[in-house]
């Protein structure tokens, strides 16, 4: 997978950086920056094209995703995190997710098919990604950003992608944002926060 990696404090977590549709892995790197500029960082580009931009998984509709794709690119990304693991040798078991819209949907959907995949997520406008599996024990802690006004992800998926984590076993904060499904500031200065608290 096309990739950047960057070396950082090898006492702090390792973050990986799942764009959203149409990014890329210089997306977020500004946000890894601000959330924690010591940790280190694996940003990750997805190996899904969609008229031309770059994507985690296929999806037949908006909202509406092929599942088969999914399955078979979370296995590709946890994969790719072991080898990255090897590579660069950092410590497999101290990866925080940071994603958005698209690499949030992957990074909740790492957590719903791997018990060991993740020790923190932050989901940027999730949804939840298969509502036909029967997920692993979770002890990871997740914070989970959403629009009360996002056309893209309803409010209902942000609510039960917490209920369903949260009666996994995963330690899960959702925080709500007035706008719709943008990136903002604002959430971001959350997550920092939320972050700080459960990792510091």
């Amino acid at each position: 997978m096309h990739h950047i990696f960057k070396q950082g404090n090898k006492q702090k977590p390792v973050f990986l950086l799942l764009h959203g549709t149409g990014g890329d892995e210089n997306s977020l790197l500004a946000l890894a920056e601000i959330i924690d500029q010591e940790a280190s960082v694996l940003s990750v580009r997805g190996n899904v094209l969609e008229h031309g931009m770059p994507r985690f998984f296929r999806r037949i509709a908006e909202g509406v995703f092929d599942m088969e794709d999914l399955a078979a690119r979370t296995k590709e990304l946890y994969e790719f995190l072991d080898e990255a693991a090897t590579n660069y040798e950092f410590e497999r078991k101290n990866v925080i997710a940071i994603g958005y819209s698209n690499g949030a949907n992957i990074a909740a959907n790492l957590l719903f098919d791997f018990e060991d995949a993740l020790t923190g997520a932050i989901l940027h406008h999730p949804m939840v990604p298969n509502r036909n599996v029967k997920i692993p024990t979770q002890q990871s802690k997740v914070f989970i950003a959403a629009g009360v006004n996002d056309p893209i992800c309803p409010q209902h998926e942000a609510t039960d992608l917490q209920t369903i984590l949260a009666n996994a076993g995963a330690d899960v904060t959702l925080e709500w944002e007035s706008n719709g499904h943008q990136l903002t500031m604002s959430e971001v200065q959350k997550a920092k926060a939320w972050y700080e608290q459960s990792f510091a």
